[in-house]
């Protein structure tokens, strides 16, 4: 398991320890604990939905003055909506109750373990005196043995604490959110329905403040790598530099930016990389995705004589279905704790952070690279001018999208097309930028706006999601609307699951047509600030975005776009025909 480097010191309460006087019964609780343990850590909100075996765990949540319990309405919502969160503030939190609510979160905790975000699953569990009984409980499979959901969260989780008595409670809690803190992963934890309100000497009235060290990297380690890679770099003729997703991991964003200065490369972001480095950067170049790159990066990376990958995630999404043009012997790769140099030596316990600030003191400035692209670059090309009331075409939408962004917003990409027309978004400085590229689950940022937007408070989020997805898990606009969000949504209606359409058709990626701004509509019910908008022309549109920018600034927006079913990017159909080409290729011989 790889972990970050620097994580640094939580912080520990603003007021010191109080110890319980001789012969005082103590009145620190469980409930208590866990929840200070979690305004420690920096989370501000913990998203739930309640079940038998949880509420008195809630209540002991709602009870600390600095934790916003948010009612979720279902627990796949509460899980995704725990991941936006912690893309924001850098952990986030949800509970529910025993498998019937685990195995409902369990997709988005699995979707937080493969984009490395640290979430702090918390289950409502079994009765302490029903563990080791011969029961059958209800909300289980019908077997006395409770251990299925926690069998199932042992592998999208780093650490698993099942906390069915008081005795090792304290341990057990710090230890599973320490690790999910350190490990930047996903943790479980299961309370006993009946432990929470009891009071227990380890829990005093504030926890015992708890540090995590700084991983350090292996001196001797580090200065070899440094050595043997600035060595590598510095015969190079046109080396460049591309941020991939684990540069978050390794908390290194700034040593990120301090080699791209230092060493003159052009910077290129992988798509799951989007918003992990400014792009208002001198020497940002684009985003590198093979064949459906941003203009002119690909060409610049490919034909690189040494590339520096930080932080890279290589699978056959992110290599368009394996076609990249990269060599190994050209790559320095370099992971949250390791580095590789080429076909040659890998130096293991080196921190992306310490290494990366190391090496831009050892590097001469080339900026051929850098002058090649601005030799060959030409600006892209803007869309054709709708006619008037002409069907409105999805790059004018995005034209438009471009020209809303500023510091104060953050866009959230659903996984489809708008993972294509969003990438091809230019941010400016401070724009949040988030989609979920390794997991890649449909419905996913219904989920994550309404985490992000409720960690992310100073901005105003953008999403942009397809009507296939927003079927999936629609119905958290409610609590968007409850808790007062300011968010657009871009529905982009064109009748179908049109990703898969342009990797394999069938009847199968066609949806039934819903009247998606009467949907919303029937939520909001006349309850918060709400506004809804269906546009079919480009007029329309820009006299949505006006009221939504506008007199509607601070309301929940929902601007339903009409889009022909067929009218997709051009990077997704590159895309899609070779992640096809990939999917089908034939057994190997016996």
């Amino acid at each position: 398991m790889e972990s970050a480097n620097q994580i640094g010191a939580i912080s520990p309460p603003t007021t010191a320890p109080h110890p319980v006087p001789a012969g005082q019964a103590c009145t620190g609780t469980l409930g208590r604990h866990l929840a200070r343990r979690l305004v420690e850590i920096g989370v501000r909100d913990v998203f739930s939905v309640p079940g038998d075996f949880n509420l008195t765990l809630l209540d002991h949540l709602i009870a600390e003055p600095e934790l916003n319990l948010v009612g979720c309405c279902n627990e796949l919502n509460a899980g995704y909506a725990a991941d936006g969160y912690a893309r924001a503030k850098g952990v986030g939190a949800c509970v529910v109750t025993f498998t019937v609510g685990g195995l409902s979160v369990i997709n988005a905790i699995a979707g937080a373990y493969s984009e490395n975000l640290p979430v702090i699953c918390i289950v409502g569990g079994p009765n302490s005196n029903d563990y080791g009984t011969n029961r059958i409980l209800h909300h289980t499979i019908g077997l006395p043995d409770f251990t299925q959901e926690l069998r199932c969260f042992q592998t999208v989780t780093c650490f698993q604490a099942v906390v069915n008595n008081l005795e090792d409670a304290h341990e057990q809690i710090d230890t599973a959110i320490s690790t999910a803190v350190k490990e930047s992963k996903p943790v479980y934890i299961s309370i006993s329905c009946n432990l929470p309100a009891i009071p227990h000497p380890t829990f005093g009235r504030d926890p015992v403040p708890f540090f995590l060290a700084p991983c350090e990297s292996n001196q001797l380690g580090l200065e070899a790598a440094v050595e043997a890679t600035a060595e590598f770099l510095n015969k190079a003729v046109k080396p460049v530099i591309v941020c991939g997703p684990k540069l978050r991991v390794g908390k290194a964003q700034k040593a990120f930016i301090e080699l791209a200065n230092a060493s003159g490369y052009p910077i290129a972001v992988m798509p799951s990389g989007k918003g992990l480095v400014p792009e208002h950067h001198p020497h940002f170049i684009g985003t590198y995705w093979g064949a459906v790159s941003t203009s002119f990066c690909g060409e610049i990376v490919e034909s690189a004589d040494a590339y520096v990958f930080v932080g890279p995630i290589f699978n056959d999404y992110s290599s368009v279905g394996y076609s990249l043009l990269i060599k190994k012997e050209k790559s320095i790769v370099v992971k949250p704790n390791r580095v590789t140099v080429g076909n040659g030596p890998s130096f293991g316990w080196v921190f992306m952070c310490d290494f990366l600030s190391a090496l831009a003191k050892k590097l001469k400035k080339n900026t051929t690279a850098m002058e090649n692209y601005r030799r060959i670059f030409v600006p892209p090309g803007m869309p054709l001018k709708c006619e008037k009331n002409e069907a409105l075409r999805v790059n004018i939408l995005f034209k438009h999208i471009q020209e809303m962004l500023t510091g104060d917003s953050a866009v959230i990409a659903e996984t489809g097309d708008s993972w294509f027309n969003c990438q091809k978004l230019r941010l400016p400085e401070n724009c949040g930028y988030e989609f979920q590229m390794q997991y890649g689950s449909i419905g996913w940022s219904v989920g994550a706006t309404l985490g992000y937007a409720q960690a992310a408070r100073n901005k105003r989020v953008i999403a942009c999601i397809g009507d296939g997805s927003f079927q999936v898990t629609a119905q958290d606009i409610s609590t968007m609307i409850r808790c007062g969000q300011r968010t657009i949504i871009f529905l982009i209606n064109n009748g179908g699951y049109t990703i898969e359409v342009e990797i394999h058709d069938g009847p199968y990626n066609v949806i039934k047509n819903w009247n998606y701004t009467g949907l919303v509509n029937a939520i909001h019910n006349g309850e918060g600030k709400c506004w809804t908008a269906k546009v079919h022309t480009e007029e329309e549109l820009i006299s949505a975005i006006a009221t939504a920018t506008g007199e509607q600034k601070e309301s929940l927006c929902f601007i339903e776009v009409i889009v022909h079913k067929d009218d997709t990017s051009k990077e997704l159909l590159e895309w899609g025909s070779r992640v096809a080409s990939a999917n089908s290729r034939p057994p190997n011989p016996q």
